[in-house]
């Protein structure tokens, strides 16, 4: 008998905190590019340099469209879902509520996870999960604390649409792992950011002109670089491999640790780092200990026996 192929933990750890990494520098990336660029033509120029790299990647391994109608269906589903509906509203919410207060909002993409990795997937809820996910999010919500503050309906609306994108986003993520584990990550992220970002650029030429019009610095140019290669490339390819590997949940958890990372390399750029940040930071930290390693943990000292 041959033994089933199991990949190694450690490996897996170490694209989980890679992806931590990438997307915790990110924020300083966006909040640079947003001195010249303009949020929506931002975010679709980024995905534009992001598919033409992966067109030329896939090109080179003659890699074409997912094969069956149904898949090919779930790509553009979750595409939307992910690009469009999710950045879509992120950008538009942020016109009217603070980044602290999307990103405490955005933070609730792994008790959406949890939720609906249960119902398609059949991943299991049980009190540490539970735990974990809202000691996260409040920790979360302790970071930033100060921002929290809502001023008429439309900051109320903008904080609704950042909620409902971050639902998007989940769902997404939960569908490429019950559905679409044959599509190959980089395939799968080239056709999903593709016909996702297009109405981004609807968006930007509507309310922001021509993008020949935007201050093209060196500034944005090293931004919009970072964010394609880094931010959406290597990030989102890494991250649908990490998918087939572990649980939703856990995989989600990275939403929690990247305002963490974020905060502490502003703080290099002249943020100020409180008592309340760290408090709030620990938090966040234990909460991903208690849903990614001590379940690991328990699995060993079983299999030690």
């Amino acid at each position: 008998m041959t033994r089933k192929s199991r990949t190694n933990p450690t490996l897996i750890f170490t694209v989980w905190f890679l992806l931590c990494i990438i997307w915790g520098t990110t924020w300083i990336f966006i909040k640079l590019g947003l001195n010249d660029l303009p949020p929506a033509g931002f975010a679709a120029v980024r995905f534009t340099v992001a598919c033409s790299i992966l067109w030329l990647i896939l090109g080179f391994k003659k890699i074409g469209f997912p094969g069956s109608w149904k898949t090919r269906a779930l790509v553009v589903l979750t595409g939307a879902l992910q690009f469009s509906f999710n950045y879509g509203l992120l950008f538009w919410g942020e016109k009217y509520i603070s980044s602290g207060m999307a990103a405490v909002l955005q933070s609730t993409i792994p008790i959406f996870g949890m939720i609906l990795a249960k119902i398609f997937v059949g991943e299991t809820i049980n009190g540490l999960k539970v735990t974990s996910v809202l000691l996260g999010v409040l920790g979360i919500t302790l970071i930033f604390w100060e921002q929290l503050h809502l001023s008429g309906t439309m900051a109320l609306l903008g904080s609704l649409a950042v909620v409902v994108g971050a639902f998007g986003a989940a769902l997404a993520s939960v569908l490429v792992k019950a559905k679409m584990k044959a599509v190959e990550p980089a395939n799968l992220v080239f056709w999903q950011m593709l016909i996702g970002h297009l109405p981004l650029w609807l968006i930007s030429f509507a309310s922001e002109g021509s993008p020949t019009n935007f201050r093209w610095t060196p500034n944005a140019l090293i931004c919009v670089l970072y964010l394609a290669v880094m931010g959406s490339v290597i990030a989102f390819w890494l991250y649908y491999w990490l998918l087939r590997k572990i649980e939703v949940t856990k995989a989600m958890t990275i939403a929690l640790v990247t305002p963490v990372i974020a905060i502490f390399i502003g703080s290099f750029f002249g943020e100020k780092i409180t008592v309340q940040a760290i408090l709030g930071s620990s938090m966040v930290l234990l909460s991903v200990s208690l849903i990614t390693f001590r379940p690991a943990l328990s699995a060993r000292k079983v299999e030690a026996r």
